[in-house]
């Protein structure tokens, strides 16, 4: 008779709207959870959904193998430093924290045992369109844009920036390797400031440019990444498609007829969370490092400064 390995401990901080969709993950990948959370209605919830124990505050949890960070972005940065004397590896929920200071501090202290959750970069889509990108496919990478629109923010912890920004920036590192510098960032709506940002990144150094337009004024729902190339383009057109758009050529030149490639529906959640169960039992480190997760950080700090939103 075949032994079942159980699977990893883990530590949940938070058992919100967000967090408990990682729970149910979790739950499904294998692992034991251990929940704090100072709500007691979010105690019962968590309870009733089957947690191995719960807890009111993140010292009471037990020793597990790693913790996940699921609490409001502005309770990452004092959530993780509340975890880093449990000396076991973190994944938070992105952005690391919206505090630049926080960043750089929790990198200096602990950066080898933190992890960040940026679930696009483990989404089907986007890692086809990095293939594209870095198997010369495209040619020179010319431009990259990204879409993400949609109605109303429900974090009211922090302004549309800082939650719709980080998936697209998280996009291009995963596309690129890299986030270029920002250049020019402003709202096409002064009057609502943090509800919408359209920002050009790019470096003297590369031909790529850089435009990701976000917003929470759209009633409709747009999520799309295009990777212009100097012999093709690349396109997710919308965040639930199984599949790419490849098109050869060039508008007005040689274009070829756009062709699709299937990618899968692989979730993105129960991917970067398996990734770190694995990572519990000795496999690679999960997409993002702590040292990436602090460049977009930065990079969002400027993007707001020059936006006049810092």
């Amino acid at each position: 008779m075949t032994r079942t390995e159980p699977g990893p401990s883990i530590g949940l901080v938070g058992f919100g709207r967000w967090g408990r969709h990682i729970f149910r993950d979790l739950r499904t990948l294998g692992a034991s959870v251990h929940v704090a959370v100072p709500s007691t209605a979010s105690r019962q919830a968590a309870v009733a959904a089957g947690a191995a124990s719960v807890h009111a505050s993140l010292a009471a949890l037990p020793d597990v193998d790693g913790f996940v960070v699921a609490t409001p972005t502005v309770g990452h940065a004092a959530a993780v430093e509340g975890l880093l004397g449990r000396d076991r590896p973190i994944f938070v929920e992105k952005p690391l924290t919206n505090d630049l200071d926080a960043a750089r501090r929790l990198v200096d202290g602990a950066g080898d045992r933190i992890f960040v959750m940026d679930k696009w970069r483990y989404h089907p889509g986007i890692q086809a369109l990095a293939r594209q990108a870095r198997s010369g496919a495209l040619g020179d990478i010319l431009a990259i844009r990204t879409y993400r629109l949609g109605w109303d923010n429900p974090h009211r912890d922090v302004d549309a920036v800082w939650i719709l920004l980080p998936h697209d920036l998280s996009i291009v590192l995963e596309i690129l390797g890299d986030i270029p510098a920002p250049r020019t960032a402003f709202s096409t709506i002064p009057q609502r400031p943090g509800w919408d940002l359209l920002a050009t990144l790019y470096d003297d150094t590369r031909s790529t440019q850089v435009t990701v337009e976000i917003s929470a004024h759209h009633p409709t729902s747009r999520r799309a990444v295009v990777v212009v190339g100097s012999r093709g383009t690349a396109q997710l057109a919308d965040s639930y498609d199984d599949r790419i758009v490849v098109a050869t050529g060039a508008p007005g030149l040689d274009a070829g007829k756009p062709q699709h490639i299937d990618v899968g529906n692989a979730l993105p959640l129960l991917l970067e969370l398996q990734a770190f169960l694995d990572y519990l039992k000795g496999g690679p480190a999960p997409r993002s490092s702590a040292r990436e997760a602090l460049l977009i950080v930065e990079r969002i700090h400027e993007l707001r400064r020059l936006a006049g939103l810092a």
